[in-house]
């Protein structure tokens, strides 16, 4: 329902598909995020500002990507409402902004499982390849539960993000 109303809002005043690149440079400072959305079925990231879509991106998810992450390793990327709590300039997937799972909830379904949750769950550009120079998006899904744009996507969400912006990732 949620995700319904965000989308007819877009489509009412009319979103770009892709990147907050169409807005002027003068206000491009005032296109912060106040929450980011994942829709996990649809392979997007949403950047939502006052109920407002002004950015998509496609995305690659964790390697099963169907389901909640439960447990360490299962290639699960997690669902749920987290909030965006670490930057690292210097990730060696290109810029990385961490994902504040696991909650306590997903400690306790872990443990249900008689394993640990896991965690540094981030959203990522691309991995440093020095070989090939490669810094385009992949089309499959490929990491271990982060969320993957190219590089240059990452370079916009991290422009309009900041620290303790909330994430919801749906399935």
């Amino acid at each position: 329902m949620i995700m319904a109303f965000l989308l007819s809002l877009s489509l009412i005043v009319g979103w770009s598909h892709s990147s907050i690149a169409g807005v002027a440079d003068d206000a491009q400072h005032d296109w912060k995020a106040d929450r980011v959305l994942v829709v996990k079925s649809e392979r997007v990231l949403y950047l939502v500002r006052d109920d407002h879509i002004f950015a998509s991106y496609r995305v690659a998810l964790g390697r099963s990507p169907i389901g909640h992450k439960v447990f360490q390793g299962d290639g699960r990327t997690p669902e749920g409402l987290y909030t965006l709590d670490q930057r690292n300039a210097g990730s060696r997937f290109y810029r990385s902004i961490r994902i504040s799972y696991p909650s306590s909830k997903d400690f306790a379904e872990a443990y249900k499982y008689g394993d640990r949750p896991g965690g540094l769950v981030m959203i990522h550009g691309q991995a440093a390849d020095s070989g090939t120079g490669y810094h385009g998006s992949r089309s499959w899904d490929w990491t271990e539960g982060c969320i993957a744009v190219s590089n240059a996507e990452m370079d916009e969400i991290w422009a309009a993000t900041d620290e303790g912006t909330p994430i919801e990732i749906l399935p």
